[in-house]
Parts: C-alpha cells; sequence; structure tokens
C-alpha cells in the first residue's frame, strides 16, 4: 500500500493534469487540506514536495505552491530578431516569443534596473574594452503573468547609449521597438549577432528569483550583437528556467563550398 502522502500527490497530480487546477492557480494551502482530512501537515507537506520533484508545481515563500505552466514557451532563435518587428512595429524580442507561442503578455511584465557599472571581465572582452571600464548595465527581469521565466542583462558602451531610452529605468521595453529600435535611431543598425548556451546548475539567488524547484537547472544565453560593420553594440547575458522554454531554430543550411567556388 502506498504511503498517505503519496496518494495524496497522486490525486492532487491527476487533478491538475485534468485541469482542476490551472497553470498558475495557487493549490491550497497546507492547513487547509489538513483541516478537509487529506493527512496530517507533514503528509500534505510531503505530497507538495513530491508534485514539485515531478515538476507540476513551484513553491516559494510568499508565493504558496501553485501549478507550473506545462506547455513551454517558444525561446525564437533567428526569427526573434526580425527587423521587421523591432523597426518597423513595436515586437520586442520576448513578445516575439509570446506571440509565437500564442501566450498574452503585459509590457509591464518586464522590469528593469539601469546603472553605470564597471565592465565585468567577460563584458569588456566582448566589447574590446580595457579592465576598469565603464558600462551601462540593463537589467530585465521578465516574467509570464506573475511567474518569472528569465532575467536578461545587456551592457553596452556609454558613447552608444548615453542620453537615450536604454538608460531610462522605466519598467517595460526600451519604447517602441525596445533597446534594438534605440540603437537604430541612434545610427548603430544591428547586423548580426552571435549567441552561445550552455546549462547549469542555479545559484541560490537565481534559484529565488526565478521561483525554481529544487534541482532543477537554467539555460545562460551569451548574446553579442554586431553593426555590419563589426561593432559590438551589446553583449547580453540571460538565465533562463530551463523547463519554461522550448528553444527553436529556423534558419536556411549554409553551402560554404559554393561560396569558394565562386571566388
Amino acid at each position: 500500500m502506498a504511503p498517505k502522502w503519496r496518494e495524496l500527490a497522486d490525486k492532487l497530480a491527476e487533478q491538475i493534469k485534468n485541469g482542476e487546477y490551472e497553470p498558475g492557480q495557487q493549490l491550497p494551502q497546507i492547513r487547509e487540506l489538513v483541516a478537509v482530512g487529506e493527512g496530517s501537515k507533514s503528509t500534505v507537506h510531503a505530497a507538495y514536495k513530491a508534485l514539485e520533484a515531478e515538476g507540476l508545481v513551484t513553491s516559494a515563500r510568499g508565493h504558496g505552491t501553485v501549478v507550473r505552466q506545462q506547455v513551454p514557451l517558444k525561446r525564437l532563435g533567428i526569427a526573434r530578431y526580425d527587423k521587421a518587428k523591432w523597426r518597423d512595429s513595436d515586437e520586442v524580442a520576448f513578445i516575439a516569443d509570446r506571440v509565437a507561442s500564442g501566450r498574452s503578455y503585459r509590457r509591464n511584465e518586464q522590469t528593469q534596473t539601469v546603472s553605470l557599472i564597471e565592465a565585468p571581465p567577460a563584458v569588456a572582452t566582448a566589447h574590446g574594452l580595457p579592465a576598469g571600464a565603464e558600462v551601462y548595465a540593463r537589467a530585465r527581469l521578465v516574467k509570464e503573468g506573475d511567474q518569472p521565466t528569465h532575467t536578461l542583462t545587456s551592457y553596452y558602451r556609454p558613447e552608444h547609449v548615453e542620453g537615450t531610452r536604454i538608460v531610462d529605468p522605466t519598467p517595460g521595453p526600451a519604447g517602441r521597438g525596445g533597446g534594438f529600435r534605440v540603437l537604430y535611431d541612434a545610427g548603430y543598425e544591428i547586423d548580426h549577432m552571435k549567441e552561445a548556451i550552455f546549462a547549469r546548475v542555479a545559484t541560490p539567488d537565481e534559484a529565488k528569483l526565478l521561483q525554481l524547484p529544487a534541482g532543477e537547472p537554467v539555460v545562460e544565453l551569451h548574446r553579442t550583437t554586431y553593426t555590419a560593420s563589426g561593432t559590438v553594440v551589446e553583449f547580453a547575458i540571460g538565465v533562463h528556467a530551463a523547463s519554461r522554454f522550448a528553444w527553436e531554430y529556423d534558419f536556411k543550411v549554409p553551402d560554404s563550398a559554393k561560396g569558394e567556388k565562386g571566388q
């Protein structure tokens, strides 16, 4: 016979899968289930911990136990940076992901802080700056509803962004078209990018900020953005909750041999 906590966990899991508890909805507080006879405090706590380990819920102090979104967001690759989205319209990258995923969004689901700091070593290297040089750091936390999905911090040379909307800490994208549109208007049209991604264990601060269940890894993104002349106009580091994104790429397959023959 399965222990009482396992029976309760299975019952709640079935209710989640049947839609009785929807993504983003908070499960009853432990004391409420104890009061209706679902078991002792330790039984309910063990059941909730099992659901968290199985990826069905998240639990964080002050937020309770919340049902997780089971269908991950599409994190578009090349298509999220289409110039028509941010130059000619107002579809910044995180919004492009939501649109592609058929999910709703609010612009204020992106919050940010902006500060002038000494460039960390990786940032100085990316920008070709000497040690100790200053850069603007624009740190964003992006949520879907009340659930954080990822952080993204972009680093810029002061001479590229001083006096622009990029250094305005108002929550939400940096005005119409976001940061890329600001750079475009300042004469720094983005031309190509390099992205590197890798998975790692979340730090305690990241786990708290992103409301991650115990043991969930994060995907770290490094993005370097260039103009056509090769000037680096942004270096960004993102930290993504691994289970909340499905990374999607659609691109033309290169054939370098053709290029060599044409030379």
